[in-house]
């Protein structure tokens, strides 16, 4: 399937910034399942960007700016050609080992009731014991937008009941990895099924499971992602795969709005 994306984010400040820095994380990479036909994007900079691969394989571009600015407006677009392999990734590149992703941060710590939960993935059969610990968190945790907080952690979502894609995620990876399972955040893009099924900037998990390498698995729809997804960027937690992280000078207090447009391409569209 072909998916085209449009992302913009748009950042507006009570009063002119000094200065601005920006970790740009928005340009998704070829993997297994997918592969980036065309892709820009378009901020404040941008031209004389610095760019890097992270220690978690993402694309990162740095920008700045300097001046008197009032509004900063971040574009990234582009085209996707995606495969359904049922979240099956398989081994990477090998630029980050798994083990990293066994470390647990302030997001992803677990307490006892992440354990005992996690104990339902504890089964001869590794991929039907993650698709059970999959349920077992979609079932205490209900999908409602506007009820966690930006980096609300494992533990709190969890005892909340209550929670967005992200707090599944952290949950699942919490989990994962109290089974000493190396875990990992993934932030990408998401065709949606039906208006209101999910958030088209979505997050999920991904687990490696030796012999078998790495499976992804998203909590909010229980599904394994398939050829309506893209994957953006991957991390420890939410924070260290965000699609845009910086600091400012200036403009106390900020606005924040983020539009995300995910369709497939016209042209399959009229086949």
């Amino acid at each position: 399937m072909q998916l085209t994306v449009r992302h913009t984010t748009r950042y507006r400040y009570d009063s002119p910034l000094a200065n601005a820095m920006q970790q740009i994380r928005l340009t998704p990479r070829d993997c297994v399942g997918q592969k980036v036909i065309d892709w820009t994007v378009e901020a404040p900079g941008m031209e004389r960007a610095t760019s890097y691969v992270d220690a978690f394989g993402n694309w990162v571009q740095m920008v700045s700016s300097s001046g008197i600015v009032e509004e900063v407006e971040i574009t990234a677009r582009g085209t996707v050609q995606t495969e359904d392999k049922a979240g099956m990734l398989g081994e990477d590149d090998g630029q980050t080992p798994p083990r990293i992703y066994t470390r647990f941060t302030p997001l992803t710590q677990p307490n006892q009731a992440i354990r005992r939960l996690a104990s339902v993935a504890e089964n001869s059969d590794q991929i039907a014991g993650f698709h059970a610990l999959m349920h077992a968190i979609r079932d205490k945790v209900d999908y409602k937008v506007g009820v966690t907080q930006t980096h609300a952690t494992a533990i709190s979502s969890l005892a909340a009941g209550e929670g967005v894609c992200q707090d599944h995620a952290h949950i699942f990876i919490a989990a994962s990895r109290a089974l000493g399972i190396p875990a990992r955040y993934v932030s990408g893009y998401l065709l949606l099924e039906e208006e209101g099924a999910s958030e088209a900037h979505h997050a999920w998990a991904e687990v490696y499971l030796k012999g078998l390498g790495w499976l992804a698995f998203d909590v909010s729809n229980a599904i394994c992602p398939t050829d309506r997804y893209i994957r953006l960027t991957t991390g420890l937690d939410s924070r260290s795969a965000a699609p845009i992280r910086g600091i400012r000078f200036g403009g106390q207090e900020e606005n924040l709005r983020v539009e995300v447009e995910v369709a497939q391409a016209a042209s399959q569209q009229q086949q």
